[in-house]
């Protein structure tokens, strides 16, 4: 294990886009006792040797949970990381494949770290930025290797930037439908705290579990699931980028948003490490972040009329007003999700970042 989390700091060391992520973290995110996906899922991790050294690792996992919702044989792959050898890449790939066809898989895709709401995809296009939250960073020949070994194109995933400062780009009827949404249709929207944050995350799985229910890569969050996001949460948790949406007469739950301020500006300080300064940097935390990942936004399909999500956008801007975040990344949003699409061009969006989920059928 401490090979297989140490293969990227040995990798991308000396590229200057690459955030070094916790290592401590990363031990508690791949330990299956730890990680809340294990109750609904399996998985095995592999190393590539070449002459005593490791040269590549990859995971194989099942998501019985996606498998069960999608009535589906799917197998996944994840945590991909190599050199820059097309043989390498063929076995990684070749022993994932082996152990989702022993287990009965119709189809490998990936790469997503262990589902698509963690890091997914490989990069392909804004390779000179750094990754915010939860987006992985890959050199160009990763994406070569990929298709160079047969892996076919399953989707492209979107980040949007927006600057949340520039009101005068947002399209006008925005600023209308938002400043109707509580006259005209009854609904409130209001901070999330962090005291009620367990319990408004339920309310976030109902509008998720509805909004997102149509999308290639649904799974629906379990109570487990919340759990542990809600201990996650408390690292970069900020009331000002947290918003809910609720019916006056009758408090029902139609809209969310989960924006996080981007902690990876404070790891990359940090080295991978809390010792010797990185304690002193994540205490400053802070002052250091000045971007933010909109994460979630959405609202249930029979409330998507009223504007919420226009309000939604509308508070986003109030936000960077009072917090030293002034932009950030949308995203990601697939490709295929037309209507989010056209929401961030509406905004004065452009995409900075496109990540390539592969597959391949083992039938």
């Amino acid at each position: 294990m401490r090979r297989f989390i140490g293969l990227p700091f040995r990798l991308h060391a000396n590229r200057s886009q690459w955030i070094p992520p916790l290592k401590l973290e990363r031990w508690l995110f791949l330990n299956r006792k730890m990680n809340a996906y294990f109750t609904h899922g399996e998985a095995e991790y592999f190393l590539a040797f070449r002459d005593g050294r490791v040269v590549g690792r990859i995971t194989a996992q099942i998501n019985h949970a996606y498998n069960e919702v999608h009535e589906s044989k799917w197998g996944w792959f994840g945590f991909l990381e190599l050199e820059e050898d097309l043989e390498v890449l063929n076995a990684l790939l070749g022993a994932a494949e082996a152990w989702l066809r022993k287990r009965g898989c119709e189809k490998m895709v990936g790469p997503a770290d262990f589902s698509m709401n963690d890091e997914s995809g490989v990069l392909i296009e804004g390779f000179e930025i750094e990754p915010m939250i939860r987006q992985p960073w890959h050199p160009p020949y990763y994406q070569r290797l990929m298709e160079q070994a047969g892996m076919a194109k399953a989707i492209d995933l979107y980040m949007w930037k927006l600057t949340i400062t520039g009101r005068d780009k947002v399209m006008p009827v925005i600023w209308e439908l938002a400043d109707k949404v509580q006259s005209e249709h009854g609904i409130k929207v209001r901070p999330i705290k962090r005291r009620s944050l367990r319990k408004d995350l339920d309310g976030f799985a109902e509008v998720y579990n509805s909004a997102w229910a149509k999308n290639w890569d649904f799974v629906p969050f379990s109570k487990k699931d919340l759990d542990a996001y809600a201990q996650e949460l408390q690292l970069v948790f900020d009331k000002h980028w947290a918003m809910i949406a609720q019916r006056e007469s009758d408090g029902t739950v139609v809209g969310t948003a989960l924006t996080f301020p981007d902690i990876n500006q404070v790891l990359a300080k940090m080295k991978g490490k809390l010792l010797p300064l990185g304690w002193w940097h994540f205490l400053n935390r802070g002052k250091i972040m000045t971007r933010v990942r909109v994460g979630y936004l959405g609202v249930k399909p029979e409330f998507q009329h009223t504007g919420v999500a226009a309000r939604l956008y509308q508070l986003h801007f109030d936000a960077a007003e009072a917090r030293p975040q002034t932009w950030g990344e949308m995203g990601w949003i697939l490709e295929t999700n037309t209507p989010m699409n056209r929401g961030m061009e509406a905004m004065g969006g452009q995409i900075v970042k496109r990540y390539r989920v592969y597959e391949r059928e083992l039938g």
